[in-house]
């Protein structure tokens, strides 16, 4: 009787073994336990916000900043748009390719199609000189500013625009970390939670539209400057390959070289604030 108890724990100490064991095995068997060398896509909407800028504009005969100036989004709001593939840039747009390099890291490329558009319907400090030819249309606007308040409503003065679009080109290393535990799912292959977050950089390719002091108006893609940003977010993931993900995303765009006219000798520049909040679907696997 003695020697049956002696042997009693290291039968128990066996059973927890084997016990842990098969759980292991069951986490390790399902496909979302492991994320290392998995592939995602996925594609989305966006809102945005912009902090208010000074926008330098030059010329061969003018120089002004227009201080302060507000700038808001485009949105399209839910519409088919967004899968027409002959439509899909009018609406606000994110598009990511990723990689995982390990289980809590990837890398990414994409675009964020963001529209930035002057609210015409303001008034604004504007400090500098024009002095265009008296033939010019714009000829009405010559003078010296010094802080001169201008409403810009009847558009004659200046609409300016990046609306096809404000497009940041960029690259993100996030991390994802599963936390379906949190929410007691059993079998994260039906449904897996993660939280994620990340560093991102790029160069910004906008397609300015803009009329400057009664020019004709100029709408071309010119790689204008760069960017920086930062976002956190939630990823559900579905059926093991499908996911939808929610993310706030912000940033500094510095774009040195905004083109505004056919001419050379015109462009812009400004640099501002901007934050997103994004809706994207995609799809995880290992090729």
């Amino acid at each position: 009787m003695k020697n049956k108890f002696l042997f009693l724990p290291f039968f128990l100490m066996c059973f927890a073994v084997n016990t842990f064991a098969q759980e292991e095995i069951a986490i390790q068997d399902k496909y979302t336990a492991h994320n290392k060398g998995k592939f995602f896509v996925s594609w989305g909407g966006n809102r945005e916000s912009y902090s208010k800028s000074d926008v330098t504009f030059r010329g061969k005969d003018y120089e002004f900043t227009v201080h302060n100036m507000s700038a808001h989004d485009k949105p399209k709001g839910w519409h088919v748009d967004y899968l027409n593939p002959a439509r899909m840039t009018i609406p606000q747009t994110n598009l990511r390719l990723g990689y995982f390099f390990s289980d809590h890291y990837s890398v990414t490329i994409g675009v964020d199609h963001m529209k930035y558009v002057m609210t015409q319907n303001q008034i604004a400090n504007v400090t500098g000189k024009i002095n265009l030819p008296l033939t010019d249309a714009g000829s009405i606007h010559n003078g010296t500013y010094n802080n001169t308040p201008i409403d810009f409503t009847d558009e004659t003065f200046l609409t300016y625009e990046h609306t096809d679009g404000l497009n940041y080109v960029n690259t993100e290393v996030s991390r994802f970390d599963d936390v379906s535990k949190w929410f007691r799912l059993p079998n994260t292959d039906k449904v897996q939670i993660n939280l994620t977050e990340g560093l991102g950089a790029g160069l910004l390719y906008p397609k300015t539209n803009t009329m400057l002091l009664g020019k004709e108006r100029h709408d071309d893609f010119h790689v204008s400057g760069y960017g920086v940003s930062a976002k956190a977010g939630i990823n559900v993931t579905f059926f093991k390959h499908f996911y939808v993900q929610g993310e706030l995303k912000g940033g500094y765009i510095n774009m040195q070289d905004i083109k505004t006219t056919s001419s050379n000798d015109d462009s812009a520049f400004q640099d501002f604030f901007f934050f997103q909040r994004i809706i994207a679907f995609g799809g995880i696997f290992r090729i």
